[in-house]
């Protein structure tokens, strides 16, 4: 298979996301519930970093629909509560089928549009399905609907974070080492001479746009478990885009362990202004302007340059 220069083996980077699995899977046996709690979020926002860093860090496009995606996950598994039809790992996959279906269905019309003016549809597009949602009676409308299932306990969902971190992680470690990672590095750098090279350009951004949606889509499912209740301004909202490019930008963009750095930094941050939600958007915002301004590379970058390294982008093609 081909590979990005500079990437270690697949069975060298499996084998230590494996050690590093079975390490945070023993962690409940050990920690309290708050720590657990903690871990939780920190593993549902390096899972969605994840998935959102092979569309922007390694495609080239910045997608501000991701509350989209995750609102599907979230909704399919309320529904699929109601109907106690399926067994919890089913339902997460359930979510992120339909997550990853709504985006093969809108694909055509978003690859229509290219650099800022993608951006912009993906952020109407998740704000167009919210506006739906909230005027559907279908699904509920404003009251949303109440899961019938009560709320796993922390240990579980912690769990279902970590394997849904996971998996994203294992998904992009394999889409680098297919020819698929040159393609999608290829459209990143220039589109039009990557079609004049031969690349089949709107299957390329297929894939990496379905894949993102898929995994976005079970993240989305485990959410609604923690939640209880689901309503449309809460899974569509933008708090979820926010969250998921800061993580991905500050942690590092086409790194792989650049969203886990992103998500344990932006918790961390979280957990310490607890008590002033008032400068919490304040101080992310300073800071993410920072790390766009001085450390494009994110922490993960500036940790790479301070150990000697040359600090590339680890996407640097063959």
């Amino acid at each position: 298979m081909s590979r990005i220069r500079g990437l270690p083996p697949l069975a060298v980077e499996l084998g230590l996301l494996a050690v590093a699995g079975l390490v945070l899977f023993l962690l409940p046996y050990v920690v309290g519930t708050y720590a657990l709690q903690v871990g939780y979020l920190v593993l549902q926002l390096a899972a969605l970093g994840t998935a959102w860093n092979l569309l922007a860090g390694y495609t080239g496009m910045v997608s501000l629909g991701s509350a989209a995606f995750v609102g599907i996950g979230i909704y399919t598994m309320a529904e699929l509560d109601q109907l106690q039809s399926l067994p919890l790992p089913l339902a997460f996959l359930a979510g992120g089928l339909l997550a990853a279906l709504f985006a093969l269905v809108v694909s055509p019309a978003m690859f229509r549009l290219r650099g800022l003016y993608f951006t912009i549809g993906t952020l109407a597009l998740a704000e167009a399905l919210r506006i739906w949602m909230v005027n559907s009676p279908v699904f509920g409308g404003t009251s949303g609907i109440f899961l019938q299932s009560s709320a796993p306990p922390a240990y579980l969902l912690y769990w279902f974070a970590l394997g849904a971190a996971l998996l994203a992680t294992a998904v992009v470690l394999v889409v680098l080492r297919l020819p698929l990672a040159l393609r999608l590095n290829a459209i990143r750098d220039d589109e039009d001479v990557a079609r004049t090279m031969g690349v089949f350009t709107f299957r390329a951004k297929l894939w990496a746009f379905v894949i993102s949606a898929f995994l976005m889509g079970v993240v989305g499912a485990v959410q609604a478990l923690d939640s209880g209740i689901v309503e449309p301004n809460g899974s569509f909202g933008m708090v979820w885009t926010v969250d998921i490019v800061m993580v991905a930008i500050i942690g590092g963009l086409a790194t792989r362990v650049g969203p886990w750095i992103g998500a344990v930094f932006a918790v961390t941050l979280e957990q310490v202004l607890r008590g002033y939600a008032e400068i919490h958007l304040a101080i992310t915002g300073v800071i993410l302007l920072l790390v766009i301004r001085f450390a494009r590379e994110g922490i993960w970058g500036l940790v790479r340059a301070r150990l000697g390294g040359r600090g590339r982008r680890e996407e640097a093609a063959a």
